[in-house]
């Protein structure tokens, strides 16, 4: 069997997304489409709008054969994070011939050759990125001036457009930890990553976030056009997570060095946070208060979601080491015999009910365990219950 694979967050699961599995099968050949999706907590530091079985069920229905959860230690991890803990996971999978990722421009071979480049960190290197970060620029836009200035051959889009930015990321990971699949990158249709405004058919996942809870009667049109039946189907179901108080509140709770820990946090950030938040701000204030030139607003609310899961770079490092599982949330119902075969052939063991978890080591038990606190969470704010084992059979 030839999968192709890409890493996902469905939040929610739109028009582009379903074009972007068209595209995947049209242009891989592949037998099966895996989709590697982050569980209830995000990228971006958020808690997802939806459960992740729920979105898994969509995925399913709309095109996908099978999604297998990312683990939260790497869902809400910065983007090289991120991207090795997935492909960590994917290369223990030998069925996984190809990557997809979205992209603004750019071919699999500049994808590759730019992130051959970026992997060589010499002290040239490190002597630019030292000198662009005097002025308090951010460690990602200073890396991205350093290597520009010193290998200009280099597509600068690659380097700025958010999903180039991850899709680079993930060849980075690829060639490093020596994967045996090729990437796909397919271009984005209609709105780009930050898009905040609602267009006709393909809307941004931000766009569309901003507006489901409570949507106007043209939002709603909006909606529908943008999402599939199934998806929108499920918005009117939507009620507001308390997710920014209680993060707010694990983190008033915490001290510097738990903040310090967490994979976001560096040059005394924690402090700053610290401070921050022992004067009683709302989420936004927060934000507002501590996000600089160097700290972004993204990354402040990543390490407030790392916080409030208990995420550590110590452990995630660990993590990247050492073997973890492959934990089932949705599957199609008419291929799953061979796909379950398929992916017991790989490294890593196959979760999908709770006696599977005999079958993983003290480092994966551990991440594993990450994985159930931040279910747990979810549950607990969204006054559902988000159980720990519900593969879903579509």
């Amino acid at each position: 069997m030839k999968i192709c694979a890409v890493i996902c967050e469905y939040n929610p699961l739109h028009n582009g997304h379903i074009y972007q599995l068209g595209e995947m099968r049209r242009l891989s050949g592949c037998d099966a489409i895996l989709c590697l999706m982050s569980g209830n907590f995000t990228q971006r530091g958020e808690a997802a709008i939806f459960d992740k079985y729920l979105r898994a069920e969509r995925a399913v229905e709309c095109g996908a054969d099978l999604v297998l959860e990312l683990p939260a230690a790497f869902s809400v991890a910065p983007a090289e994070l991120f991207a090795r803990g997935a492909v960590h996971i994917l290369a223990s999978i030998p069925a996984v011939t190809t990557l997809a990722f979205g992209c603004e421009s750019g071919t699999a071979e500049s994808f590759l050759g730019a992130a051959k480049t970026t992997l060589s960190e010499d002290k040239a290197f490190k002597t630019a990125l030292k000198e662009n970060m005097k002025d308090g620029t951010s460690y990602v836009k200073a890396r991205t001036d350093a290597i520009l200035r010193l290998y200009p051959e280099i597509d600068e889009s690659l380097l700025t457009a958010p999903n180039n930015m991850l899709g680079v990321e993930y060849c980075r990971s690829i060639l490093d930890m020596g994967a045996s699949f090729s990437p796909l990158p397919i271009l984005r249709r209609g709105a780009g990553y930050a898009d905040t405004d609602l267009h006709t058919q393909f809307s941004s996942a931000s766009a569309l976030r901003a507006v489901m809870r409570d949507p106007s009667l043209s939002e709603r049109r909006a909606l529908k056009r943008n999402l599939p039946r199934n998806v929108y189907g499920d918005v009117s179901s939507l009620r507001k997570l308390p997710f920014e108080e209680a993060a707010l509140c694990a983190l008033f709770l915490a001290d510097s060095d738990r903040i310090a820990e967490t994979p976001d946090c560096a040059e005394g950030l924690e402090n700053r946070i610290c401070t921050v938040a022992r004067t009683n701000p709302t989420y936004s204030e927060l934000l507002q208060k501590t996000a600089t030139k160097r700290y972004t607003a993204a990354r402040i609310r990543r390490v407030i979601a790392q916080n409030f899961l208990g995420v550590r770079l110590k452990d995630v490092k660990e993590f990247l080491d050492s073997p973890l599982y492959c934990r089932v949330l949705a599957v199609k119902k008419s291929g799953a015999e061979q796909l379950l075969s398929t992916l017991a052939e790989g490294k890593f063991p196959a979760l999908i009910r709770r006696g599977d978890l005999g079958l993983i080591k003290k480092q994966a038990r551990a991440c594993f365990d990450l994985d159930l606190r931040a279910n747990a969470l979810y549950s607990m704010l969204s006054g559902t219950v988000c159980g720990d084992f519900d593969t879903r059979f579509v």
